[in-house]
């Protein structure tokens, strides 16, 4: 599949109902557009099946209520919305984005409790996240931007709105020849890339920026647990931008980035070694399973 996002063949799941690719629209007016009322989850599906899928549409649900919008499906509803598509669409391997947001309704202002929550599923066939550097190793810029105060957001939930410095960081990073940028938190403390956790190593163990200022990733979650059952310590904890010189390895997760090394952060630079690799062959063997 190739083109145009909004110009493809096959079927997306909207509203309790599977439509052509083509007459998946909303209105201009819809709330989501004007204020961010909209959520999401990014998923893969592996061997024709979707790698924690019902754990991502838990999450949505509980994304939603954090924006407060009650979502109108179970994750039961959302998991057989999300196995329709990729039926339809006659996908073994694929991404799935589920996306829930506030529509078009009788208010057009900042409260509109009286427009419906809506819903859609869509699939489509995606390589690796960060093209070669899922083998060579990430390049990643410094983001000017700071990951903001939990008191300020709902760090909690993925939510489109929170996603706007990234777009902007990722597009800076761009420009100067890296895959992704990275972010510090209000209090200059290393926290995410813009769509991914990160991981470092020092002496044999694992060191991970502690995820309660930032998405806790379930890529990152699920990494944490094998790294933990094949014996590695892994710290959950503030680090600082001086530590990063003292690191041995870097790498990225998330459902788009998997596993993806880095090779240099700034002035950073990180070799590719025996546990990123450990980890990147024991996550690919796992969502494979």
């Amino acid at each position: 599949m190739a083109g145009s996002y909004d110009d493809r063949d096959g079927k997306i799941w909207m509203d309790g109902a599977l439509v052509d690719w083509r007459d998946a629209q909303v209105h201009i007016l819809t709330h989501a557009l004007h204020y961010a009322s909209s959520v999401f989850e990014g998923e893969r599906c592996y061997n024709g099946k979707i790698f924690k899928g019902h754990e991502h549409s838990l999450r949505l649900i509980e994304s939603a209520r954090l924006l407060d919008m009650p979502s109108p499906y179970t994750a039961e509803e959302i998991d057989a919305a999300k196995e329709a598509v990729l039926k339809a669409n006659g996908f073994e391997n694929a991404y799935v984005r589920a996306v829930m947001w506030r529509g078009s309704g009788p208010e057009m202002g900042v409260s509109a409790k009286g427009n419906p929550v809506r819903m859609a599923v869509a699939a489509w066939e995606w390589g690796a996240y960060y093209g070669d550097a899922k083998w060579d190793g990430a390049k990643l810029d410094v983001a000017t931007w700071k990951r903001p105060d939990p008191q300020t957001i709902p760090v909690a939930a993925k939510a489109a709105g929170l996603y706007m410095i990234c777009t902007m960081s990722k597009h800076a990073a761009e420009k100067k020849g890296c895959s992704d940028a990275l972010f510090m938190d209000w209090e200059g403390y290393v926290a995410e890339a813009t769509g991914a956790n990160i991981f470092f190593t020092k002496d044999g163990e694992v060191h991970t920026p502690l995820a309660d200022r930032f998405l806790n990733g379930i890529t990152r979650q699920t990494v944490i647990g094998l790294l933990r059952d094949a014996g590695i310590t892994v710290h959950e904890r503030r680090i600082r931008p001086e530590e990063l010189a003292s690191f041995e390895e870097c790498w990225l997760t998330g459902t788009a980035a998997e596993v993806t090394p880095v090779a240099q952060i700034g002035d950073w630079a990180f070799k590719i070694g025996p546990i990123a690799r450990q980890i990147s062959d024991t996550y690919e063997k796992l969502v494979r399973a």
